[in-house]
C-alpha cells in the first residue's frame, strides 16, 4: 500500500520540489496551497490538489476530510506553508504580527490537531515541521518571523514527547539559505514596512547582503532530499538541517555567547 503524504505550501519552492520527489518515490501526494493555479504541473505529474488556506478552519477541515474519504489514512503530514513578515518590530502592525503567527504557528498546529486522531488510530505516522535556522538564530528586522519559528521549535519538542507513545514521529527541518520566492517576499515586506523610517539604513544593508549571498543559496532539491531521508528512516533524528550556511551558523549559535552572536550578526549591517 502506497503511503499518503499531505504537503502544504506545495505551490512553489521547497514544498513543490518535495511533492515532486515524493511522487517519484511512489507516495500518494496531496499538494495543498491557496494558489491552486500554481499546482497544475503537480497535478499533471500525478499529485492530488487541494485548495487550502491554513488561516481558514473550514478549508483545513474539508481538506483532511477529503483525504480520509479518498485514502482512509494519512501517513505523513509535511507542514511547509509559511512566509516571512520582515520589518522592524516597532514598525510591523499588530495585525500583521498576528497574521504571521496565524500562518506559521496557529494554522500549522491546527492542521496537526486535525491529523493526529487518524494517526493515533493506526498507531503510526510522521509529522514534519519546516522551521528554519531562524528558529534558533534571530536577526534584526525579522523579529516576528523568528518568533513564529522559535515557537514552532518549542511546540514540536512538546508534541514529539506527547505523541511518541502512539508511534508517531515529529521531525523538524531547519533550512538555511535556499533558492525560492520566500526571500524576495520577505525583503519586499521589509522595504515596504521599514525602509522609509528610522530603520531604513539597516533595511538597505540587509537587502544588499541578501543580494550578495543570493547565488550561494542551495537548490530546493537539497531540502527535498533531506525530508525524504527523514521520513524513510526507521529511527529518524528529531532535527535535520541543510542549505547555505545552515550547519555552520547553528554550530556558532551553540558555542558563542549572545553578545558574540550579536556582534557577528550586526557586522553584516555595517
Amino acid at each position: 500500500m502506497s503511503k499518503v503524504v499531505l504537503v502544504t505550501g506545495a505551490s512553489s519552492g521547497m514544498g513543490k520540489t518535495t511533492a515532486e520527489l515524493l511522487l517519484k518515490k511512489g507516495y500518494v501526494v496531496y499538494g495543498a496551497a491557496r494558489r491552486v493555479e500554481k499546482m497544475y504541473d503537480l497535478k499533471k505529474a500525478g499529485a492530488k490538489i487541494l485548495q487550502m488556506d491554513v488561516t481558514k478552519e473550514q478549508s483545513m477541515v474539508l481538506g483532511i476530510e477529503k483525504i480520509i474519504k479518498n485514502e482512509g489514512h494519512i501517513d505523513v503530514l509535511l507542514n511547509n506553508a509559511g512566509f516571512g513578515l520582515y520589518g522592524a518590530i516597532e514598525d510591523v502592525t499588530m495585525e500583521g504580527a498576528r497574521y504571521q503567527m496565524e500562518v506559521n504557528v496557529f494554522g500549522l498546529m491546527r492542521l496537526i490537531q486535525l491529523v493526529l486522531p487518524y494517526m493515533r488510530k493506526r498507531q503510526n505516522g510522521t509529522i514534519v515541521n519546516i522551521s528554519s535556522i531562524g528558529g534558533k538564530i534571530a536577526n534584526p528586522i525579522g523579529g516576528w518571523y523568528h518568533a513564529s519559528k522559535f515557537a514552532l521549535e518549542a511546540l514540536s519538542d512538546s508534541l514529539r514527547m506527547e505523541v511518541k507513545q502512539f508511534g508517531i514521529n515529529v521531525i523538524v527541518i531547519e533550512p538555511g539559505g535556499v533558492k525560492s520566492e520566500w526571500s524576495e517576499i520577505a525583503m519586499e515586506n521589509a522595504h515596504k514596512i521599514s525602509a522609509n523610517g528610522v530603520y531604513g539604513k539597516m533595511i538597505q544593508k540587509m537587502i544588499e547582503a541578501g543580494k550578495k549571498f543570493k547565488d550561494k543559496n542551495a537548490e530546493p532539491e537539497i531540502i527535498a532530499n533531506l525530508i525524504n531521508k527523514a521520513i524513510t528512516s526507521k529511527k529518524p533524528k528529531t532535527r535535520y538541517s541543510g542549505g547555505f550556511m545552515a550547519k555552520p551558523l547553528l554550530f556558532l549559535r551553540k558555542v558563542l555567547s549572545d553578545i558574540q552572536m550579536d556582534k557577528m550578526i550586526l557586522g553584516q549591517f555595517k
